[in-house]
C-alpha cells in the first residue's frame, strides 16, 4: 500500500500534488476547491502562514486547508466569506479510506502542532464524527462544540409558485402590494459587468452592514464564478439608482447567497424584500436548484425564506503530549465537572 503524508505552504506545491482533484471539475462545492483557497489567501488572508497538510492512500488523497494563527496552533484557511469548511477528499475513496487519510494527516500534524482549531465544520457527510474519530486514534484530544447555524431550503421539486404559497402572509402580502406600485425595476445578470458590481459596492457602503472586509476578493469571485456561468448578481432600481443588490451563485443544483445589501433611503419600496423574491424566482423556476443555502448565522428574516437549520461546529485539537496544551485540557475538563455537578 503506498502511504503518503505531507505538509504544503505554497498552493503550487498543493497544485502539483493534487493533479487536478481540488479544480471545480473534480470537486463540486465552492468552498472546497483551490482557486477559493487560493483567492481567499491571496485577497483576504495575505499576512498569514499557509500550513495544507496532504495524506494519500494508493491515489486516493486528502487535504486539510490550514494555517498558522500563531506558535503551533493551526486553524482553518477560511474566514467570514466561508458557509463552511471542511477536508477535501480526492479520488475513489470509502468512509474507510476517508478515515485512514485524516488519521494520517492527524499523525503528521501533531509533529510540529499542540492545536488544531477547524471551523466552520458541516456535519451532512460526518465530517465532525469522521475528524474527531481520526484525531484521537492519533493519540489528540477532540473538544466539539457548537459554533453556528446554517439556513437553507430544499425545494424537493417544487415550483416557486407552490413556495411562495407557504411563505408568512406577511412577506407575501408586502411582496404583492410594492409589485403593484411599478416603482422597483430588478435585473438578474449571470456575466460580470464592472458597472453593474460598481451599483452592488455603492448600496453595500449605503446599507446597514457593517464596511466590507475584503471588496477586492468578492469581485474576483465574481469574475471568476462568471466564468463558469455561476454567477447571479441580483440589482434592484428605482428612477435609475440601483437601491438593493445581492451576489448568489449557482451550481450543481444549489445556489449560494454570499451577499445582500439595500440602500435605507428607499426602505418604503421594499427594494431588497422585491429582489429576494425575484431572485428566488429565477434559481428555482429558470435554474431548477435542490437547494437554496443561506449560509452562516441566525438573522431573522432568514426565516421567512428558509425552512430547515443546519448546525455548524468548531473542532478544537489538542495533543496531551505537549505541554502547551494541557492549560486548555484542563480548563475543558474541569468546565465539564462543573456542569454535570450543577
Amino acid at each position: 500500500m503506498a502511504e503518503k503524508s505531507e505538509y504544503h505552504d505554497n498552493f503550487l506545491s498543493v497544485q502539483v500534488a493534487a493533479k487536478g482533484g481540488l479544480d471545480r471539475d473534480a470537486q463540486k462545492k465552492l468552498f472546497d476547491r483551490l482557486d477559493w483557497l487560493d483567492n481567499l489567501k491571496r485577497y483576504a488572508l495575505h499576512d498569514r502562514e499557509l500550513a495544507i497538510i496532504s495524506a494519500s492512500i494508493n491515489g486516493d488523497m486528502a487535504w486539510l486547508p490550514t494555517m498558522v494563527k500563531k506558535y503551533r496552533h493551526l486553524e482553518s484557511l477560511a474566514n467570514w466569506y466561508n458557509f463552511t469548511w471542511r477536508p477535501i477528499f480526492c479520488g475513489e475513496y470509502d468512509e474507510v479510506t476517508k478515515l485512514s487519510l485524516l488519521r494520517n494527516i492527524a499523525a503528521l500534524a501533531k509533529k510540529s502542532s499542540y492545536r488544531v482549531t477547524l471551523y466552520p465544520l458541516p456535519n451532512e457527510e460526518n465530517e465532525v464524527k469522521l475528524l474527531t474519530y481520526a484525531f484521537k486514534q492519533a493519540g489528540w484530544i477532540a473538544i466539539r462544540a457548537e459554533a453556528d447555524v446554517n439556513h437553507i431550503l430544499r425545494l424537493n421539486g417544487r415550483t416557486f409558485d407552490d413556495y411562495w404559497r407557504t411563505r408568512p402572509g406577511q412577506l407575501r402580502s408586502t411582496v404583492k402590494r410594492k409589485s403593484k406600485k411599478n416603482i422597483v425595476s430588478i435585473r438578474i445578470e449571470k456575466e460580470f459587468n464592472p458597472e453593474s458590481w460598481d451599483d452592488y459596492e455603492r448600496v453595500y457602503e449605503k446599507s446597514w452592514k457593517t464596511g466590507e472586509g475584503n471588496p477586492e476578493f468578492l469581485r474576483e469571485l465574481a469574475k471568476q464564478e462568471a466564468e463558469a456561468g455561476a454567477l447571479r448578481l441580483g440589482l434592484a432600481y428605482i428612477d435609475g439608482i440601483c437601491v438593493a443588490a445581492q451576489f448568489w451563485t449557482v451550481e450543481n443544483g444549489e445556489a449560494l447567497i454570499h451577499k445582500l445589501a439595500h440602500d435605507e433611503a428607499y426602505l418604503s419600496a421594499s427594494p431588497g424584500t422585491l429582489l429576494s423574491a425575484g431572485l428566488f424566482q429565477h434559481v428555482i423556476d429558470v435554474d431548477h436548484v435542490n437547494i437554496i443555502d443561506f449560509g452562516t448565522g441566525d438573522d431573522k428574516y432568514k426565516s421567512d425564506w428558509m425552512e430547515e437549520i443546519r448546525t455548524r461546529y468548531r473542532l478544537d485539537l489538542f495533543h496531551p503530549n505537549i505541554p502547551l496544551s494541557w492549560p486548555y485540557i484542563a480548563k475543558h475538563y474541569l468546565l465539564r465537572l462543573a456542569k454535570r455537578e450543577k
